[in-house]
């Protein structure tokens, strides 16, 4: 994740970006206990199945919309959209869709910590 240095008020916009390699991320705030990111992601891109053990994530659709699964569900979820991925649950996303994906992150605590 590409680390900028913001203060406490913070726009997202300054931190959209892609790259057409991969998914775009970039952090926007970070302690021990949480980490606050943006995710941008462009046509077609995904972040396949994944879990975090012992954090819990959540995904918040800020632009665009996806396909999001947690566990064994399925949903397109489009701005303003919560998706939550508790601990050790299986979660992914797909931007299925022709227009840029672009969802705030937050995993807690955060990783590495």
């Amino acid at each position: 994740m590409d680390t900028k240095e913001p203060g406490y008020f913070i726009d997202y916009h300054a931190f959209i970006g892609s790259d057409e390699n991969k998914v775009f991320k970039a952090t926007l705030a970070q302690s021990e206990n949480i980490l606050l990111g943006v995710h941008c992601f462009t046509t077609g891109q995904s972040q396949p199945i994944h879990i975090h053990v012992g954090e819990d994530k959540f995904y918040f659709v800020l632009e665009g919309s996806g396909y999001f699964q947690v566990g064994d569900e399925f949903h397109n979820a489009g701005p303003g959209m919560l998706v939550w991925a508790p601990s050790s649950l299986p979660h992914s996303v797909t931007n299925n869709n022709a227009e840029p994906l672009i969802v705030l992150i937050g995993i807690a605590p955060s990783p590495g910590h």
